[in-house]
């Protein structure tokens, strides 16, 4: 029988037992869950399949890449020994198990992909035997980690052919930090079991920030200066009234006087106008989007790595997403004619998907990226940006927190975006209002 620990020393092993986290991060994708530790691995796999529902039980798997033995590498958790390595874990990756295909005529094998679905060609093993073959995780532009059994002797151009059946469009195939040549096998880069190729899709598919639209409200006729400036992942693409345009046209300047009834008049050009307009492309080429870069803070809005996920959104189905959007604006302080012109301009977007997933910015985060200086100061400004993307309804499993959260009150989003309604609609103030959107792609 051991000796009883003495006062010291069990003092001591308690606190340390207190210093081991209570909770793990189970990450699938661009979604993070934070769940109470378990020793069990069986209740590890019923938080999986609680929080991450579109992942049948029987093809789950748990990997880490956290441990020294594991070499940088992702490596499968077996369940044997998940309670001698939970400890030293704080992120668990969670994938689904690799199907095993039957060896179809002429040796040929096919690819599995995100959903268990299968490429839409087979990969021609060149009559190459089992050594021929490799496990590779393929890594999708959401984030989704997939495990695939390829030929040594595959192309590159095959990969991606099979990948763009999937994701609708053509990726780049990244190994290494560097862009695959598509006439190359992938035995030529070296390639072995366990390593990633990540597919990458062009930046410019997250489209362009369209229609910002500037409203100035003031109680009196003023003349104002509005400078707006961008950063350097944008550049202005539409802008009316036209002016000239500085910094590889990312910075402009409108002179305008004010009326009481709402209206401006343009002093360059006479016009007079409802608001100021400007639009904005990605710099594609001096940017490019890491396909596998961290989530971004809340307090950041980058608009190449910008994404919607389970946590910070809300998803509705496409029938119900007019009179949801009409609410929130109302809420955030938008007056009748621009939530109108809101929910009309991004309507036709909406309706080409089934369900649609939305966020608004903060504001402040959005002031960073395109910084409005208006003088004389205006007593309030308020900056409203949406950000959304079309759901398929099989991917639903993926979005549960996100349809919970839309059937949360709209006002919350006041937080959210950081406005004063109540400001915002007193006419006695010098008022300033933007609206504006971008639908992700990818």
């Amino acid at each position: 029988m051991s000796a009883p620990k003495s006062a010291p020393i069990r003092a001591i092993w308690e606190i340390e037992e207190r210093k081991k986290p209570q909770v793990l991060v189970l990450k699938h994708g661009q979604k993070r869950i934070m769940v109470k530790r378990q020793r069990s691995y069986n209740l590890v796999l019923d938080a999986v399949c609680k929080h991450f529902p579109g992942i049948p039980r029987d093809v789950i798997t748990l990997q880490t890449n956290q441990l020294d033995v594991c070499e940088g590498h992702y490596v499968d958790i077996m369940p044997e020994i998940w309670a001698d390595v939970v400890d030293f874990l704080n992120i668990v990756e969670v994938t689904r198990t690799e199907t095993t295909l039957p060896v179809p005529p002429l040796d040929t094998w096919a690819i599995s992909f995100p959903g268990n679905q299968l490429a839409p060609s087979q990969v021609f093993g060149l009559g190459s035997s089992k050594d021929d073959k490799l496990t590779i995780k393929v890594v999708f532009p959401s984030g989704e980690i997939q495990t695939a059994k390829i030929s040594r002797a595959m192309r590159v151009e095959e990969l991606i052919a099979d990948a763009s059946k999937i994701l609708g469009r053509c990726p780049k195939a990244i190994w290494g930090g560097a862009i695959m040549r598509e006439d190359r096998s992938i035995a030529s880069y070296g390639i072995e079991d366990g390593d990633s190729i990540v597919l990458q899709l062009e930046p410019s598919l997250s489209g362009s920030f369209a229609k910002p639209v500037i409203y100035l409200f003031s109680p009196f006729d003023i003349d104002v200066s509005v400078k707006l400036s961008l950063i350097p992942e944008w550049s202005l693409s539409v802008i009316y009234p036209v002016v000239t345009t500085e910094d590889h046209g990312q910075r402009l300047e409108w002179n305008v006087r004010t009326h009481q009834d709402g209206s401006l008049t343009e002093h360059n050009s006479g016009l007079d106008i409802s608001y100021l307009f400007w639009e904005a492309e990605i710099n594609v080429v001096a940017f490019p989007r890491s396909p596998v870069s961290e989530p971004l803070p809340v307090d950041t809005f980058d608009p190449i790595s910008s994404s919607l996920d389970d946590m910070n959104s809300i998803v509705v189905p496409v029938d119900k997403v007019s009179v949801y959007l009409d609410k929130s604006l109302k809420a955030l302080g938008l007056h009748t004619e621009a939530r109108t012109s809101f929910v009309t301009y991004w309507l036709p977007k909406f309706l080409k998907h089934e369900y649609i997933a939305l966020r608004f910015v903060p504001q402040a985060a959005y002031e960073r990226a395109a910084s409005l200086s208006i003088s004389p100061q205006p007593d309030v400004v308020t900056r409203v940006s949406m950000l959304f993307k079309g759901i398929r309804q099989e991917h639903l499993g993926d979005w549960t927190n996100a349809q919970m959260q839309a059937d949360r009150d709209v006002a919350w989003w006041v937080d959210v975006v950081g406005v004063d309604p109540a400001r915002a609609g007193d006419a006695t103030l010098f008022r300033v209002l933007e609206w504006g959107g971008m639908e992700v792609l990818i």
